[in-house]
């Protein structure tokens, strides 16, 4: 026998009234606490910056990639004599 599983819908009406209390939820708190929200404001931004400095060092190696000698730049041209060659 060929059977094949159905999987459950997600939209149900449990979940739509789930989310719609949700939503109501959020809206009560969001509003009846506003200057309790924005007095964090500030101090939230601030902690921000720490937390994006860990996270984005992943995209470049980090702090110049120690360690990493498949990184490491090729080593310079032969500069013609006379000049010196060129330096970051």
């Amino acid at each position: 026998m060929d059977h094949q599983q159905q999987r459950p819908s997600r939209i149900s009406a449990a979940n739509i009234a789930l989310y719609g209390f949700l939503a109501i939820a959020a809206f009560y708190l969001i509003t009846e606490h506003r200057a309790h929200l924005l007095g964090w404001l500030p101090f939230l931004i601030i902690l921000a910056c720490p937390l994006l400095h860990v996270f984005m060092h992943g995209k470049h190696g980090g702090h110049g990639g120690h360690g990493r000698e498949a990184d490491a730049p090729s080593p310079p041209a032969q500069s013609p004599p006379g000049q010196s060659p060129h330096q970051h």
